[in-house]
């Protein structure tokens, strides 16, 4: 008993970092960033080019109002690149994953807003009025997406670790960052615009009557699609882990462990020329798709991590590194790895994300006073994750750090779409004495429909831009996250709100409105 006790005082002190022993410096050696300063440069070059991308398409859009976004737009990317430099919170693709969320719910809530102004303009409301009219009727609908997501970014800083805990920091300081821009700024903004004297109501655009969309009658065969993509990724493992003989996904270092080879040239290279002459000969020999080398500053030593070599392969490589470079194979050390996504992380990420959705389902279940709502979008979150983990299957898209981060971002765009189409299901519920519902739910989803792919649409011109542009390790992000997004457009309009017709079909109990709903419905 003694001993078992000592042994988890012995974990939980190597945890915590509190064992009581002195270090003596042996050696050090500081290693290059991965990505590279050119890498960063990049990336910060893509996101730019997505950023003024996103900017026309709204101002195309939505004239005034697109021009008042794409300023609250600029002002939340400038408050959350000072937030990150005030807290000193170090910038990694995780991190990216929360900042490009945020971009993506601070568009969505502008998108909302507007889309509303718009609706309220062709209802007959004066320029003015509408855009009162439009701020509040779209505020539930952000307030609840917003909160929703921001739930589950605490849940995660809580449970989480590692990667999944800066992902969690940084999306927390998108939301309210996003929020403030667009429920204050924004408002603002196309306030003072009006008070100049921009006034006529062609500049802020009027909603065209769209032909409503019978989504519901499709769901047979939206629901059989997405039965079949979910079914794509164990179908893809059971293929790969017993009739290729791989493994069920392709995991990379940080989840599986490798070799690390530590290789002195003759003469000191760059990341850029590393990965341009080193890294294919390394691919060639091991087969390994996922190589990472990182050069050790001021000297000429290169550290590669592949997959677990053995004896064999070890030789054939330092063979193929001397051939074409030259090298001193005496110089060549290697030794195994242990993967850095310890089981432990995993499970407290896994468990993290489960803590987090039965909080989501709590909170929507108590904001719309129906479980069928609750449990419709928590249904319609899982879709979207098993959809993108059939992606990684099929793709064999290498799984490492940044697929937790992937998968949560998926998890809090789906959770916003949804609510969207939900809380405009909510407002016309009371109309359920003069209209069927399939009726009602396919004219709410069609209301939307323009919000669900300019959201959609802008988020995925960012990601799409850095796909392009980026090295490997960010298009491995970006790929997968691609994917999320256009599922999550898909699964807001064919499947939420298809999914809850069904549940509120097979229940027998009748939507009870609530006096506020009542009370709004006397007044019109």
């Amino acid at each position: 008993m003694a001993s078992t006790e000592e042994a988890q005082n012995l974990a939980s002190y190597i945890r915590i970092g509190s064992l009581s022993l002195e270090l003596t410096e042996l050696r050090s050696s500081v290693v290059a960033a991965q990505l590279g300063e050119e890498a960063i440069a990049t990336s910060v070059k893509a996101g730019a080019i997505g950023l003024v991308i996103v900017m026309l398409i709204m101002i195309i859009a939505y004239r005034i109002p697109g021009l008042v976004a794409s300023v609250a737009l600029v002002l939340y990317t400038t408050l959350m690149l000072i937030t990150l430099n005030a807290f000193d919170i170090t910038l990694t693709l995780p991190g990216i994953a929360g900042i490009i969320l945020g971009i993506g719910m601070a568009v969505d809530a502008n998108v909302i807003i507007y889309a509303r102004i718009r609706e309220e303009i062709a209802a007959g409301l004066s320029v003015h009025a509408a855009i009162k009219s439009g701020f509040g009727k779209a505020f539930s609908a952000i307030f609840d997406g917003n909160i929703t997501t921001l739930i589950a970014a605490c849940v995660l800083m809580w449970l989480g670790s590692g990667s999944v805990k800066g992902f969690a920091y940084t999306l927390a300081m998108g939301i309210v960052i996003s929020m403030f821009t667009a429920l204050v700024i924004s408002r603002l903004v196309i306030n003072a615009v009006y008070a100049i004297g921009v006034r006529d109501p062609k500049f802020y655009g009027i909603a065209k009557e769209r032909k409503v969309v019978d989504f519901v009658g499709k769901r047979k065969i939206f629901f059989a699609v997405s039965i079949i993509l979910i079914l794509c990724g164990p179908v893809g493992m059971l293929v790969h882990s017993n009739v290729i003989g791989d493994k069920a996904m392709n995991y990379s270092l940080e989840f599986s462990g490798g070799t690390s080879t530590n290789v002195t040239f003759n003469k000191e290279m760059d990341i850029k020329e590393i990965d341009s002459e080193v890294t294919p000969i390394v691919e060639a020999v091991t087969g390994d798709k996922n190589v990472q080398p990182t050069k050790v500053q001021g000297t000429n030593q290169v550290v590669i991590k592949t997959r677990s070599l053995d004896l064999k392969e070890r030789e054939a490589l330092n063979k193929a590194l001397e051939e074409n470079f030259d090298v001193d194979t005496s110089l060549i050390t290697s030794e195994n790895i242990s993967a850095t996504v310890s089981n432990e992380m995993r499970r407290d990420a896994i468990v993290a994300v489960i803590v987090a959705a039965i909080f989501m389902l709590l909170y929507i279940w108590f904001r719309f006073k129906d479980i069928r709502f609750a449990s419709s979008a928590v249904l319609a979150l899982l879709h979207d994750v098993l959809v993108v983990l059939a992606f990684y299957v099929i793709s064999r898209t290498s799984v490492g750090n940044t697929f937790i981060a992937c998968m949560l971002t998926i998890v809090g765009y789906s959770i916003n779409a949804t609510i969207v189409i939900f809380d405009r299901i909510r407002e016309n519920l009371p109309e359920l004495k003069r209209e069927p519902i399939e009726s009602l739910v396919d004219r709410c989803i069609t209301d939307t429909l323009t919000r669900s792919i300019y959201s959609s649409l802008t988020t995925f011109i960012t990601i799409f831009v850095l796909f392009v542009m980026g090295v490997s390790s960010i298009r491995d992000f970006a790929a997968p996250l691609m994917v999320g997004i256009v599922c999550g457009a898909y699964t807001s309009v064919c499947i939420t709100g298809a999914l809850w017709y069904v549940m509120k079909h097979v229940g027998k109990n009748k939507y009870v409105p609530s006096k506020a709903v009542q009370n709004k419905t006397k007044n019109k």
